[in-house]
């Protein structure tokens, strides 16, 4: 039988790729934003239980010890930023376990940077500028949604209000599956789903789509505050081009203890759940205690956006070797 051993993309789209990443690189280097190498090897994992995260059993000083490989590079550089970094950036190899597909790869490319005492709304500008400099042929505008107006205009349900029971029946008829299929499930899993099989698809066709205003409960690492309709929604956006879910953004949450206690609910969501749980990562408490400044970040999948840049069908065709092929 013979081996696979050639690459997953051409030499040519290679090439382009490395074009695109020397023009990520000078973009920041014009704004005095710092590159940063920090480990894909870490102590504490990303709780969140829509993520699963690998990790490896290492000899280290200290005898074995369980270490965990990085869905993103976001808890050591905002460390960094605690010690007093500035501005900074990383192009950074990033994994989620069983993440295969079109637009996935389990090990995937991540562009993250972060801007001490930025708004939100200052570092979508700076997002839309950074993905628009690598698509010149895309001029269409920056288009602002809210989150819940996208689910009133698209589905006619709220999501704030409607009801679980009904809207487990709607995520059932949109997604084609049975309503017993649905009938366990909570309300995040069903808007999760409504998002993504209703309204994603008609993101970002004409223009660069920004949704704002999240529930609350998908706040992640991100801040809260009371939108125009006096309800609780996280501090964050994300930004969409041709259906696809390029940058996720925060205006960071800098409360230790607040952070402590969404770690601490992420595990109990697990195991209610039956999933694994993961390592609280203690050093990055331990900044953000020691005090992390006020600010944003963001991460934008650069595969993904250099996949919609050179026109590929699969994002396998913009890496050098898939996971298949690794």
């Amino acid at each position: 039988m013979a081996i696979d051993w050639q690459p997953s993309a051409s030499i040519e789209t290679l090439r382009e790729r490395a074009r695109l990443m020397a023009k990520v690189r000078a973009f920041f280097d014009q704004r005095d934003v710092l590159e940063v190498e920090t480990p894909v090897l870490g102590q504490g994992g990303s709780t969140d239980v829509h993520l699963v995260s690998l990790h490896a059993l290492a000899r280290t000083d200290r005898g074995q010890r369980r270490l965990w490989l990085q869905t993103s590079p976001e808890f050591h550089m905002k460390r960094l930023l605690a010690a007093g970094s500035g501005p900074i950036f990383q192009l950074a190899k990033s994994f989620r376990d069983g993440e295969v597909g079109a637009r996935h790869n389990i090990e995937f490319t991540m562009l993250e940077w972060y801007r001490p005492q930025f708004t939100l709304d200052k570092l979508i500008d700076e997002t839309a500028t950074l993905v628009m400099s690598l698509l010149p042929s895309f001029p269409g505008p920056v288009v602002h949604y809210r989150y819940r107006e996208l689910f009133h205009t698209h589905l006619e349900v709220d999501p704030f209000t409607t009801s679980l029971e009904k809207l487990r029946l709607v995520a059932a008829e949109r997604a084609q599956m049975s309503a017993q299929s649905l009938a366990g499930e909570d309300r995040e899993t069903c808007l999760d789903l409504l998002m993504s099989v209703v309204i994603e698809p008609q993101l970002g066709q004409h223009e660069l789509s920004v949704v704002v205003d999240y529930p609350a409960s998908q706040a992640a690492l991100a801040q809260r505050h009371q939108d125009v309709d006096g309800e609780w929604v996280a501090s964050r956006f994300e930004l969409y081009l041709k259906g696809v879910e390029l940058a996720n953004g925060y205006q960071e949450l800098t409360d230790a203890s607040e952070q402590r206690v969404r770690f601490t609910d992420d595990n109990a969501e697990r195991r209610r759940l039956g999933l694994p749980e993961v390592d609280v990562d203690e050093r990055l408490l331990a900044a953000l205690e020691h005090g992390m400044p006020t600010g944003a970040g963001v991460a934008l999948g650069i595969d993904r956006l250099i996949q919609l840049a050179l026109g590929k069908a699969r994002l396998e065709d913009v890496l050098a070797f898939s996971t298949p092929r690794c």
